[in-house]
C-alpha cells in the first residue's frame, strides 16, 4: 500500500506545504535487495577500546568498505564508534567529537552504531559512562532524519569476535526500520559466533517453522528466510490451507495445517518436524489474533482467546520442542511481540497482555538456555510497531495516520523490515545474540 501522505510531501507545493506548517517530511526508506552489496558507500570507523582495532577487518570481512581517515570532504553510509573503552562520565565528550564533524557528510539513510559494554557487567563510573550511551543513541536517532538510523549494541567482554552479523544487519538496509535500539551480544550464553560460509545465504541448510505463515507479516518472514537459504515448514490454520500451500510451494517449503491451540499441536508439531526433516534450527512463533475492547466492554472469551493464541501456544509449543530436544543445537526461538506490550494500547488490554508475555517469555528462557544444558540455543523477539498490512489498511484514515506518524521516521513500516530482523537473530552468526527484544517501528515516540 502506497503511502499518500508521503508522496505528497515529495512533491513540489508538498514540501514547500509541509516545510512552512512544520510538518513531517518522511525520506523514502532504502530496503535491501537481494545480491545487492550489504553497504553501498563507506563506513568511517573510530573510537578506542576493545574493538577498535578490528573493526576494519571486521567490516571487510563482510565486504564492507571501511576506513579510519575522516579527514578531508569524503561522504560515509555509516558510522562505527568504540566507546567501550570510555570508563568515565567525563570522556562522554568523546561522543560529540566523533560524530559532530561527521553529521553533516552523512549520505541519505546512514546507518550509526555506537559499541558499548553491558553496564551491568562495568563498575564505577565505568557504568555510569556506558548506561548514558543509551541517552545519546536514542536521541541521536530523533535528529539523525533523512531515513537514517542508530544503535547502541553492548558487546560483552569475550564476546567481541561475535559482532559480524548484528553489524552486517545494523549497518545494512535490512535494519531499515529499525531505531533507537539497544543488542546485547553475549550476555545470555555463548560469547562466540556460528560460522558463516556465505553471508549471502547464511542460512543454508537450516530448517525453519514459521506459525501464521500463509499471508501478511508470516508471509514474508517466510519469503526472506527461503532467500537466506532455509527450508521452511509453514504452519497456518485449515481455514488458510490454500494460501499456506500456495506460498509454501513457491518457497518449494513444506506445510502443516493446524490449530495452535489445538491440545495436540506440540506434539503434532514436534513429529511432523522430527518425521520429515530430523528436527528444526530456526523457531518462529508468529501466529497471532486481536479482538480489541474496552476492558469495561470486554469478555472473558475475547479476552481467553487473545492469550491463548498469541502466549499460551507458542509457550507450550516451545517447551515441547525444548524437552523432546526437537530444537537442533545452536538453534533459535523467535517470538513476535508488540509494541502494545511495552508501551499500552487503548482497547487491547489482551493483546497487550499476550505481548508483554512473550518479552517475558524470552526473558525467562534466555536465562534457562543460558546454561550448559542450553545447547547453544538462543531465544530473542521483535515488537513490531505500525506495519503497512491488510490489517492495518482497515484502520480508519485518520487513526491510521497518527499511528504512521508518531515514530522517527514519521512513516510505518512494512511486513520486510520485521522479516529482515527475524533473519538476523535465526543467522548461525547470531548465536551470541540472545535474550533480546528489538522494535520495529521506526523509534516509536511511546516506550523506549
Amino acid at each position: 500500500m502506497s503511502d499518500l501522505y508521503r508522496g505528497f510531501t515529495e512533491s513540489a507545493i508538498g514540501r514547500q506545504v509541509s516545510k512552512l506548517l512544520g510538518l513531517p517530511q518522511p525520506a523514502e526508506l532504502e530496503r535491501y535487495v537481494a545480491g545487492a552489496p550489504l553497504v553501498d558507500g563507506t563506513v568511517a570507523v573510530g573510537g578506542r577500546g576493545r574493538l577498535a582495532d578490528d573493526l576494519v577487518g571486521i567490516l571487510d570481512s563482510l565486504g564492507i568498505i571501511a576506513t579510519t581517515d575522516t579527514s578531508g570532504e569524503a561522504t560515509f553510509k555509516g558510522l562505527v564508534l568504540d566507546a567501550t573503552g570510555l570508563t568515565s562520565s567525563d570522556q562522554l565528550v568523546a561522543l560529540r567529537d566523533f560524530f559532530t564533524p561527521l553529521l553533516r557528510r552523512l549520505d541519505r539513510c546512514p546507518r550509526v552504531v555506537v559499541l558499548g559494554t553491558p553496564p551491568e557487567q562495568a563498575a564505577d563510573g565505568e557504568r555510569v559512562a556506558q548506561r548514558a550511551l543509551e541517552g545519546f543513541t536514542r536521541s541521536l536517532g530523533k535528529e539523525i532524519g533523512r531515513g537514517g538510523t542508530v544503535q547502541l549494541v553492548y558487546v560483552a567482554d569475550g564476546a567481541e569476535s561475535a559482532v559480524h552479523s548484528t553489524l552486517a544487519f545494523l549497518l545494512s538496509p535490512k535494519s531499515a526500520y529499525v531505531s533507537g535500539q539497544v543488542v546485547r551480544i553475549g550476555v545470555h550464553g555463548a560469547t562466540d559466533a556460528g560460522a558463516v560460509a556465505d553471508w549471502t545465504r547464511p542460512l543454508e541448510g537450516r530448517v525453519a517453522l514459521v506459525t501464521g505463515a500463509s499471508r501478511g507479516i508470516g508471509e514474508q518472514i517466510a519469503r526472506v528466510l527461503h532467500r537466506d537459504g532455509a527450508t521452511l515448514v509453514g504452519v497456518d490454520v485449515p481455514q488458510a490451507a490454500s494460501e499456506l500451500q500456495a506460498v509454501m510451494k513457491e518457497l518449494d517449503g513444506d506445510h502443516l495445517l493446524l490449530d495452535i491451540t489445538a491440545k495436540d499441536a506440540p506434539q503434532r508439531i514436534s513429529r511432523h518436524l522430527r518425521e520429515r526433516h530430523g528436527g528444526v534450527d530456526v523457531v518462529v512463533h508468529n501466529a497471532g489474533i486481536t479482538r480489541d475492547k474496552r476492558l469495561v466492554n470486554m469478555t472473558e472469551e475475547r479476552f481467553e482467546q487473545v492469550i491463548e493464541v498469541n502466549l499460551v501456544a507458542p509457550e507450550r509449543i516451545t517447551r515441547h520442542l525444548l524437552d523432546e530436544r526437537v530444537v537442533n543445537d545452536n538453534g533459535s526461538i523467535i517470538g513476535v511481540a508488540s509494541i502494545a506490550g511495552i508501551a499500552g494500547n487503548v482497547g487491547q488490554t489482551n493483546y497487550a497482555t499476550s505481548k508483554a508475555g512473550v518479552i517475558g517469555l524470552v526473558d525467562s528462557l534466555a536465562d534457562e538456555l543460558a546454561d550448559g544444558e542450553g545447547r547453544g540455543i538462543t531465544v530473542n523477539a521483535v515488537a513490531p510497531g505500525f506495519i503497512i498490512t491488510q490489517m492495518t489498511a482497515a484502520v480508519p484514515f485518520a487513526t491510521r495516520e497518527v499511528g504512521q506518524r508518531l515514530n522517527a521516521m514519521a512513516q510505518g513500516g512494512l511486513p520486510v523490515d520485521v522479516a529482515e530482523t527475524i533473519a538476523w537473530y535465526a543467522s548461525p552468526g547470531s548465536t551470541a545474540v540472545s535474550g533480546n527484544v528489538v522494535r520495529v517501528c521506526g523509534q516509536m515516540m511511546l516506550g523506549a
